[in-house]
């Protein structure tokens, strides 16, 4: 197994996301801090910190020139951190000695870095936004095909009530309704700039550091937290969470989705097959989505302890970001695309849903219904003790309940109350309002 598999050629099918990926390379880490160099350079000159020309120059140059990764990775190892070689060979790239010393004016590594991570971030929130809104109107669709649909919900695994097939795709896709809309704040917190010198207080750039920070924000397209966020790290807290949150939601339907598979209630078009099993369709997606979000729960715990950062800067906690944030966001990408496409594959089976409703024709799956039916003729605890009774004589006897209760109680009207149809209670508005709430959202 490559130690990093969700860039490994032999796992790409089962782990890569190309459009995702391609925001956690070295080469776009480099370019994006590049780009804040030049950005830094073109807000200091804007209130006369550094000669326009030179700015002129290093903006230029943060767009047009390239770094070759391998060569900052010597600096990087000594270093701790890629700002000081990367800088270094930015100032050699430019050719330009008046310039060159402008470079970094006053800034840190960590303002850099973080203002360029905060740079691909918000490229991938936009992603996960897009990708919520595609699986919300599958969903929805499916939930609208199959309202009406009844099958067996299952308390503890085992057959409870019936309920609809609609309403259990209403009940995946609401999380994912509400990962939706707390996204904005999400992206809004994340895509602030960081520019606050050595020890978080500017002081290199003085009087005019705010302003700078400003200039900064608005040239890249970010917000000004006004403040230093070296060692305040909620917001990078804060999409962990949500990232692992939205995680959970998609591990829902995975979990569902195999328990379905395995009943024969749904199948998968495109399952795939054994080593040696002819006869095997293993729910590859589900699993994977599965794996992958197991995997985003571990990786949280180690990413919000390291929202715990010592003193003003804490060079261990910032590399347990790196070592884990990075990993999360692909993972997430990997699962909504997984997510998609178990959507889009998904073939309900709803003679299969009908048989497991009857649980061997014995009818049980109406018990609670019956119970109720006739606490309007006797005390609630004896017609629940009562149809326990009825429950055990089916199963003992074989003969279903439905004939049992009219035997006990001949003189009783039970109408339709031992079909699917009068019991499915708000399955089907279940669906109608998930409907409702994907188009309000999408």
């Amino acid at each position: 197994m490559p130690a990093t598999p969700f860039d490994s050629a032999l796992y790409k099918g089962l782990f890569h996301d190309a459009e995702l990926a391609a925001l956690f390379t070295d080469s776009a880490e480099i370019r994006a801090m590049l780009v804040v160099e030049g950005a830094l350079a073109w807000a200091q000159a804007g209130v006369g910190m550094i000669p326009a020309e030179q700015a002129e120059a290093i903006h230029k140059g943060g767009f047009e020139i390239t770094l070759d990764a391998a060569a900052l990775a010597g600096p990087t190892g000594q270093n701790g951190v890629s700002v000081p070689g990367l800088v270094a060979a930015f100032r050699t790239a430019l050719g330009d000695d008046e310039a060159a010393q402008y470079v970094h004016w006053g800034a840190t590594s960590q303002d850099i870095s973080d203002s360029a991570q905060a740079l691909r971030l918000r490229k991938a929130c936009d992603v996960y936004e897009d990708r919520l809104k595609e699986l919300a109107i599958s969903l929805r669709s499916l939930a609208r095909s199959h309202r009406d649909t009844p099958m067996a919900a299952r308390t503890w695994g085992m057959a409870a009530t019936p309920t609809s097939f609609g309403a259990v795709v209403a009940s995946w896709g609401h999380p994912l309704l509400g990962a939706l809309a707390s996204l904005p704040a999400v992206r809004k917190s994340i895509a602030q700039v960081s520019l606050s010198g050595a020890s978080g207080t500017n002081a290199a750039m003085g009087i005019d550091g705010a302003e700078v920070r400003a200039q900064l924000a608005g040239l890249l397209g970010l917000a000004d937290p006004g403040t230093s966020t070296h060692s305040t790290r909620q917001h990078i807290a804060g999409l962990g969470a949500w990232i692992t949150l939205t995680a959970g939601a998609l591990a829902k339907l995975a979990e569902d989705i195999l328990s379905l598979t395995r009943a024969g209630e749904v199948t998968l078009r495109g399952s795939g097959g054994s080593s040696t099993m002819p006869q095997k369709q293993n729910p590859v997606a589900p699993s994977t989505l599965l794996a992958l979000a197991r995997t985003t729960a571990a990786l949280n715990t180690a990413l919000q302890g390291a929202a715990a950062h010592r003193d003003q800067r804490d060079g261990a906690a910032w590399m347990t970001e790196w070592l884990t944030l990075p990993q999360m966001c692909l993972a997430l990408g990997r699962m909504l695309e997984l997510a998609q496409q178990i959507i889009d594959a998904v073939e309900a089976q709803p003679d299969q849903m009908a048989q497991n409703l009857d649980e061997n024709g014995l009818g049980l799956i109406y018990a609670e219904a019956l119970q109720f039916a006739l606490a309007r003729q006797m005390p609630r605890p004896e017609a629940q003790a009562q149809v326990k009774e009825l429950c055990l004589d089916a199963r003992g006897t074989g003969t279903p309940l439905p004939k049992l209760a009219a035997r006990q109680w001949p003189q009783t009207d039970f109408g339709d109350l031992f079909t699917p149809q009068a019991q499915l209670g708000d399955a089907p508005a279940e669906a109608d309002s998930f409907g409702q709430a994907v188009l309000a959202a999408t």
